[in-house]
């Protein structure tokens, strides 16, 4: 347990927001950060949402008892400077061994902050329901362990981690995306899929972005024909928080 916690006073699971959904969607449904909250589920750690895009200041890593950073409609390759004062902190929280979930443009800031690389699928976009094959190495991972060797995740990104910090444990894949989970050390992860992507959100975003994916060549009536539920990824989120009470100690 951090010296700064008690299981009285448990240090705040923070969620760092670096972006946020379509108006017309967030109107009807909330934020990525509402999905997470709820996702996580935790009745003993309190839930803090910072935003460092409009200059929230980025506490001290041992301030808190866990992180998960959304994700964004930006580029991490962009490296803005918000994004780059972000990504060294992250740096600092994994050092501690904090417990940390990156979320799509997390997951690539994640990769990014530990001198890996995060820039264009030379693929181009993966929007929609995909399937989510996991690697030997996620049998015995904390998060991961115990899931299906495969299960339907929701994704919609056109960067990625297109290379890994070094000592970073590739976790899954699609067939689209190699690195669709990685761990460093014990406690920070990065998820490329969005666990907080209910059939709802994922179809609103397949709508929105339907004139984008018919240049692109995708089909999006197709896409959302094959939006399906995604239970096992959902409950990612309820795991992480399990990590960091463990963790805390509550």
């Amino acid at each position: 347990m951090d010296r700064n916690a008690s299981p009285q006073h448990p240090l705040p699971l923070l969620i760092v927001k670096v972006g946020g959904i379509f108006e017309a969607l967030r109107e009807q449904r909330g934020d990525f950060e509402h999905w997470i909250a709820d996702g996580l589920g935790t009745e003993v750690l309190p839930l803090l949402v910072i935003d460092p895009r409009r200059g929230d200041t980025l506490p001290d890593p041992a301030e808190v008892s866990g992180v998960v950073v959304t994700g964004s409609h930006a580029m991490v390759s962009h490296r803005e400077p918000w994004s780059e004062t972000t990504a060294a902190w992250l740096a600092r929280l994994v050092a501690r061994d904090t417990p940390v979930l990156g979320i799509c443009y997390g997951h690539q800031l994640l990769a990014h902050a530990l001198d890996g690389e995060a820039g264009n699928h030379p693929r181009g976009a993966e929007v929609g329901t995909v399937t989510v094959t996991l690697d030997e190495a996620a049998a015995n991972d904390a998060l991961l362990g115990g899931l299906p060797a495969q299960f339907p995740a929701n994704a919609v990104h056109w960067q990625s981690a297109l290379r890994l910090p070094e000592g970073a444990v590739r976790l899954a894949g699609s067939t689209h995306e190699p690195v669709h989970a990685f761990r460093v050390g014990d406690n920070a992860w990065g998820l490329q899929f969005h666990p907080e992507f209910d059939a709802d959100t994922m179809r609103g975003y397949i709508d929105m972005l339907a004139d984008t994916l018919r240049a692109e060549g995708a089909d999006p009536a197709a896409l959302r024909e094959r939006v399906a539920p995604t239970d096992a990824a959902a409950g990612l989120l309820g795991r992480f928080a399990r990590i960091v009470e463990a963790h805390q100690g509550v």
